[in-house]
């Protein structure tokens, strides 16, 4: 009885809601130990640089070029949840990118349509060509039943084959100066590829956590035959994550062509090793059904912060390869362990 009107006084005695059982649960919750992570490699790259990694034109620089790759990470996360995977991202943007800039470009022998188009026209079309090339993954995989490594592989060497006929293995300059707001721009003070990132992040956080497609992506990742017997599309929702995945690396073609203003065959170089990286380092397994995009975002954030602390410190490419290749090893090695103990 006393238990009780002490409850009712204070009500964050109840179960689960006073301040040691919230933060108990932060410090339980999948995210927490990534989050931690993060802030420990960003102090170490600190140090190891002498502080020019926290600098705050630095740390602009890194969310900056994360939210480009970021927002293809949360397309590779779709397909990723399903059991998926989709190894022709760089290739879509890359895609979008060129064609892109061969619509816009003022230099008349590289422009494909004769005359400059509007960045309103032209960015929709890279949009599209992105879809599609989005839709062949998801038509391959759901209907065809040809398996996604293969088809995206062959895919991502299409799309770079269509780049470089497109643009003759040269650069595309010369675009408006309107494009630049799309990737060098600001919305209230924060970089506009920033922006998109959060909001896409966002959106893809709802569908997947209070919408039934969201649920559906989960279960056919989780177990496809359950997931039919429940009577889940399997076949829409396979097509469905791969058609969001394209489009949103069509979106980072977009946002990189606005960043440099320039497009060529090393825009978004190396963007399907970033887009796995990140998401099998923020949890979500490559086995389906278990991660969610909070994760994600911390992962992006990792790799960007990696990428970035690498170069500083003089690092080349290829050392940044094997470190990323390291990075999406262990990730996948820590997935595959837990699941073994969990049965």
């Amino acid at each position: 009885m006393t238990e009780a009107k002490e409850t009712a006084q204070d009500p964050t005695r109840k179960s689960g809601n006073t301040a040691k059982d919230i933060t108990r649960r932060i410090l339980k919750h999948e995210n927490t130990s990534l989050f931690f992570v993060l802030l420990a490699l960003i102090a170490i790259i600190a140090f190891a640089t002498g502080r020019l990694s926290i600098s705050r034109a630095n740390m602009a620089n890194v969310m900056l070029q994360s939210s480009i790759m970021g927002v293809a990470s949360v397309g590779q996360a779709f397909v990723i949840l399903t059991a998926g995977i989709d190894l022709s991202v760089g290739g879509v943007g890359l895609l979008s990118s060129v064609l892109g800039a061969s619509l816009m470009t003022r230099t008349v022998y590289q422009n494909i349509a004769g005359a400059p188009v509007p960045v309103a026209a032209a960015v929709p079309v890279m949009i599209l060509a992105a879809a599609a090339v989005g839709s062949i993954n998801g038509v391959m995989v759901s209907r065809v039943g040809m398996p996604a490594l293969i088809i995206t592989l062959g895919m991502w060497q299409i799309a770079n084959g269509l780049g470089f006929t497109i643009c003759q293995g040269s650069s595309i300059g010369a675009l408006p100066d309107s494009m630049a707001f799309l990737g060098a721009g600001n919305i209230g003070g924060i970089p506009t590829p920033v922006v998109v990132f959060f909001w896409v992040a966002a959106v893809g956080y709802f569908v997947l956590n209070y919408t039934s497609f969201g649920r559906s992506v989960y279960a056919v990742g989780g177990n496809p035959v359950n997931a039919w017997l429940s009577g889940i599309n399997v076949r829409r929702v396979t097509f469905m994550v791969y058609l969001i995945s394209g489009i949103l690396a069509g979106v980072a073609g977009v946002l990189i062509t606005g960043r440099v203003l320039s497009a060529s065959m090393r825009s978004l170089e190396g963007l399907e090793l970033d887009t796995i990286g990140a998401v099998c380092v923020g949890g979500i397994s490559l086995m389906g059904g278990r991660g969610n995009l909070i994760g994600v975002i911390i992962g992006v954030l990792i790799i960007g912060v990696i990428n970035n602390g690498m170069s500083i410190l003089g690092a080349g490419p290829d050392t940044q390869d094997i470190a990323k290749g390291l990075i999406i090893i262990t990730a996948v090695a820590i997935d595959v362990i837990g699941r073994r103990r969990r049965g």
